[in-house]
């Protein structure tokens, strides 16, 4: 919990709310059951279904839980789960209060109550934003990590599950044995094909329950997943948004949501038993929706892992400070029009120069300031999305991406630095869930070189495919080299002069 000293402001709750800002003057009753209680799910799928509710109606309440941290459930509970979301931009500002949780709830202890929601008939959607590293793939195979301690564990303990995925199955599995109503299953992570493979977990969690087929059939004929891609950047909260939102009130908000102006939510119209009016209010449902999902991987989250980890390693805090860097400006457009955008077809209702410049502004976003230390964070489970297909695809004309090799480099110098070598503060600030696997690997050596191909080799981050690929493996390699020696910008600029 964010808090700040507010002796002159009444704590937010629905006797002091402003009404002029509430997008909702009762909640509805629970529709949707989410997992993952964040400031993205509370600044997107949450504003969405408010808007779409106020809108048009219906009983899409959310039923959110938190799968650790009860921190922001906490914060949320004590103020009538109700919180603002202040929409900032360098030329406006504007504060919104949702008003569309039922409950807020979190940790483990709490799942229990989840499961039972989960499985009530009126639940009509399951929905998650829990990161790509809580999928618990495995690079390896392309499925559920079997071998990870919390899939190991919810399949030994099925009424307290730990995992995502175990939790989802675990109520599918109670909806199965009871009535059997249909429920879709919403990801809105940044998975490719994340409705895909949403399914293909849940179907490898299933066939490691052993007896399963009523569960089994009841997924088959009565579950959808979706695909889905969701866009808009979502940064942490810091006591600066707790004071604007008490004077852009008059109220303390104790979980206040900071959020960029833009917002874009692409969906494929699969829903086993109905859904929020969304597309009125924004939403576009697609048939296309593998166009749009490639296209912000690789443009959006491709560049904003290069901007994070060249920018950490510059000593800029923020993703504005890192982009508005000379060298780093020059690597943001030599990586978007010479290594992505090549990749893929864009969809047919956008441009790339339209979509890119946009894309600039929103990172140059000053006001809004996003830590290069939060974009950088979990960068062993978004790399693997972001940049195995375009370094696949660049080896298939015998061309490294010079700038695809940077980012990796630099993140592992971030993450694991190698003895004698200070990352900086921004840096040393991110997390990893790879963080001490990573860091043992660098204790073995000093040389970049077997370090790297340490971590292809061994690390099981990346896939078989990227470590075969030598001359990508030996590029990573060589920077990592120059970055330790001479510096992220003298690295950078010998990759502008590869490309």
């Amino acid at each position: 919990m964010v808090s700040a000293s507010s002796t002159q402001y009444p704590p937010l709750n629905k006797a002091t709310a402003p009404l002029s800002a509430l997008l909702l003057k009762s909640t509805p009753a629970t529709g949707i059951v989410h997992i993952g209680l964040g400031n993205f799910h509370r600044a997107h799928l949450a504003l969405y279904t408010a808007l779409a509710v106020n809108e048009s109606g219906g009983d899409w309440g959310i039923f959110a839980y938190s799968l650790r941290s009860t921190t922001i459930a906490q914060a949320m509970t004590s103020q009538d789960n109700l919180y603002a979301i202040a929409t900032i931009s360098p030329t406006s500002q504007a504060i919104v209060i949702p008003g569309i949780h039922t409950a807020a709830i979190g940790g483990p202890s709490r799942v229990t109550e989840t499961l039972e929601e989960m499985a009530k008939e009126s639940t009509k959607i399951i929905s998650l934003t829990v990161t790509e590293a809580g999928y618990l793939i495995s690079q390896i195979t392309g499925g559920l990590n079997m071998q990870a301690p919390e899939i190991e564990h919810d399949l030994q303990n099925p009424i307290a599950p730990k995992s995502a995925i175990g939790i989802i199955v675990r109520g599918l599995e109670k909806r199965a044995s009871s009535h059997g109503a249909p429920v879709t299953v919403l990801s809105c992570d940044n998975l490719s094909g994340n409705g895909d493979r949403t399914r293909q977990l849940t179907y490898d969690f299933i066939n490691a329950m052993g007896n399963n087929a009523q569960l089994r059939s009841y997924v088959e004929k009565s579950v959808t997943f979706p695909n889905s891609m969701v866009d808009r950047i979502v940064p942490g909260t810091e006591e600066r948004h707790l004071k604007m939102v008490e004077e852009g009130l008059g109220v303390h908000d104790d979980s206040p949501v900071p959020a960029e102006e833009f917002s874009m939510w692409i969906i494929e119209d699969k829903f086993a038993a109905g859904r929020p009016a969304w597309e009125k209010v924004g939403a576009i449902f697609s048939d296309d929706v593998a166009a749009y999902e490639l296209m912000k991987l690789r443009l959006l989250n491709g560049t904003h892992s290069l901007l994070s980890y060249l920018g950490a390693l510059a000593g800029e805090e923020t993703i504005p400070g890192a982009q508005s860097t000379p060298f780093i400006e020059t690597a943001v457009h030599s990586i978007l029009h010479n290594e992505f955008l090549p990749t893929f077809t864009m969809p047919s209702a956008l441009t790339s120069d339209g979509y890119i410049s946009q894309l600039i502004g929103r990172w140059s976003n000053t006001i809004l300031g996003d830590r290069t230390s939060r974009v950088g964070s979990d960068g062993s489970t978004k790399l693997p999305q972001r940049i195995t297909e375009p370094v696949l695809f660049h080896a298939q004309s015998r061309h490294t991406p010079q700038f695809i090799s940077l980012t990796v480099a630099a993140w592992l110098a971030c993450i694991a630095p190698l003895k004698g070598f200070s990352p900086g503060v921004h840096a040393e600030a991110m997390k990893d869930p790879a963080k001490s696997k990573l860091v043992e690997l660098a204790g073995m050596t000093t040389d970049p070189t077997v370090f790297v191909h340490s971590v292809f080799s061994t690390a099981q981050i990346f896939s078989p495919e990227l470590g075969e690929l030598n001359g990508f493996v030996d590029c990573v390699a060589g920077y990592l080299k120059q970055i330790i020696d001479e510096g992220i910008e003298k690295a950078a600029l010998t990759a502008q002069s590869k490309n």
